[in-house]
Formats: structure tokens, sequence, C-alpha cells
């Protein structure tokens, strides 16, 4: 019990603190809307959000590591006790596992690379930054070393390295399109419907980072959605209430990405069959992100913000 709730306190700030970005963009584009609309992105968005995408996302994730499981065992294999979904859950893992690692890993080197960002560790991230050229050379020799050494444990571990490579590009270039429509909802005349679409398409897209980055913590499917859920309410409180307050933490989104960069390396050595304890990841997030926020109240208290 006290593994779960430490597991789900883990994920839940993860959660919030990796959506920061889709909670000011939230905010951004609520502001520009009508009373009605507000009202309902943050009742029926919510209600979305939680319990729909991030409520059935873990379960598709899940059947399509798992196609010989059918609907109901898949709905069921959060609860069941029945050895062959069990099984073939486990079996799937390193699979699962492997495509997750990869998609934070490239997650991570995008930031690192190519993002505009508020420099946290000067000489690192600005080195990097000056490189940004390299992004596309490094995230292909990642791919095909982790490609190589999966291919030998299986080919279908081979095939879900490709896989979280994929998803990246995929999920990346919604992103990018999305922040173009943010810039036309912010300075063109656009109507709430449109704006609640927009804000619906980004709000899965963020989801996908969330529930991938979750099984580094758990590959329990309960726990996930408990702790995903609490952090995705998190980012709707802080949507309507405190962005401009949480827009002062300005290293926060470092500590999000690196904690990213440890989750994926945990995944890959995990889905290799390192055996790395439950704890590891919701420690790490936790002396991740408090280290940065630390550096964020020291910024405020010498800058007087």
């Amino acid at each position: 019990m006290l593994s779960a709730i430490f597991i789900v306190i883990g994920l839940s700030l993860f959660e919030t603190i990796s959506s920061v970005d889709n909670a000011i963009i939230n905010a951004e584009v609520l502001s520009g809307m009508s009373k009605k609309a507000r009202r309902w992105f943050l009742t029926w968005g919510m209600i979305i959000a939680v319990f729909v995408v991030r409520g059935v996302l873990p379960f598709i994730i899940i059947w399509a590591f798992n196609p010989s499981l059918s609907i109901g065992q898949v709905l069921s294999a959060a609860w069941s006790s029945d050895p062959m979904v069990q099984g073939s859950i486990e079996q799937s893992a390193p699979i699962l596992l492997t495509a997750g690692g990869v998609f934070l890993l490239f997650l991570f080197l995008h930031w690192l690379f190519l993002e505009e960002k508020n420099v946290g560790l000067p000489r690192t991230e600005k080195f990097f930054m000056s490189k940004g050229v390299w992004f596309y050379a490094a995230v292909s020799i990642l791919l095909a070393v982790i490609t190589w050494f999966a291919l030998k444990q299986s080919n279908l571990m081979g095939f879900g390295a490709v896989v979280g490579s994929s998803l990246f590009f995929i999920t990346h270039g919604f992103k990018q399109n999305a922040e173009q429509q943010e810039k036309k909802l912010l300075g063109g005349v656009q109507s709430d419907i449109s704006k609640l679409l927009f804000l619906e398409i980004i709000d899965m897209t963020f989801s996908i980072d969330g529930v991938l980055g979750a099984f580094a913590f758990t590959l329990s499917v309960p726990l996930i959605l408990i702790g995903n859920g609490l952090g995705a309410l998190l980012v709707r409180e802080l949507t309507l209430r405190n962005i401009e307050r949480i827009k002062r933490y300005i290293y926060l989104k470092n500590g999000a990405m690196y904690s990213i960069l440890v989750l994926g390396v945990i995944m890959i050595l995990h889905g290799f069959g390192f055996s790395i304890p439950e704890w590891l990841s919701p420690v790490a997030t936790f002396v991740i992100i408090g280290y940065f926020f630390w550096k964020s109240k020291v910024h405020i208290k010498l800058n007087n913000i």
C-alpha cells in the first residue's frame, strides 16, 4: 500500500509538471472565449481529458501491444487475476517499455537541442542549443543503436523501438501544428467552437506524453489511472486559478524534461531485463523537480518577481 501511494504521488507530480505548458496554452486561449465556452471546457473538457483520454489510453496501449487479447480481456486486465491475461501483459512489457523509452528520450532530446527554454543548467543546455542542427543525427543514431540491441532480444522489441520513434514524430507534428493554430486563435477572430476543438486536440497530444511516461513508474493500470487522473485535475486547477503564479517558476519545465530523460532510460533498461526498483522513478522525479523548483524560487527571490 505504501509503495502504491508513493507511485501515485510520483505520477501525479510528473503529470502536473509535464503538463504546465498545456495549462498555459489552455489559460491563454480560454482568456479570449465567452464565459459559456470557458465553463463548458472546464467542466466537460475536464471529463474528456481525465476520464476519457487518460482513462482509455492506457487500455489502448495495452491492447496495441497485446493484440491476442480480446477487448473484454483488455478492459478487465487491470483487475483480472487470469494468469493468461497477466502472462500476456508481462510478455509484452519489454516491447511496451522499449517503445515508451524511445519516445521519452526523443522528447527530451528535442527539447534539449531545439526548443527555446529558460536555461537551468547553463553549460549543458547552451552547448546543446548551439548544436541544434545535430538533433536529427543524434536521434537517428540513438534509434539505430537501441534497435540493434533490441533485435538481439526479439524482433518485436526492435519493432517497439521503431513504434516509439514513430509516435514521437506523429505527436510532434500535431504539436507544431497546434503552435501555429494557437497564434491564429490568439491573433485573429475565431469561433469558440474552433477554440474548443483546438484545446481538446492539444489536450490529447499532451496526454500521450503523460501516459507513456507513466509506464516507467508502474505497469499497474489502476495506479496509472489514479495518478494521471489526479495530475490532470491539478492541471485544470492551475488553468483556472494559479497559472500566472506558476509561470514565475521558470525552471519547472527543465525539471519535467530531465525527469523525462531519467524515466526514458529506466524504461529502456527495464525493457532489456535490468531489475529496476519501483521506488526509483518516483524518487528521481521528486529529486529532479524539487531541485528545479528550488532553483526557480531562488530566481524569484533574486529578481523580486
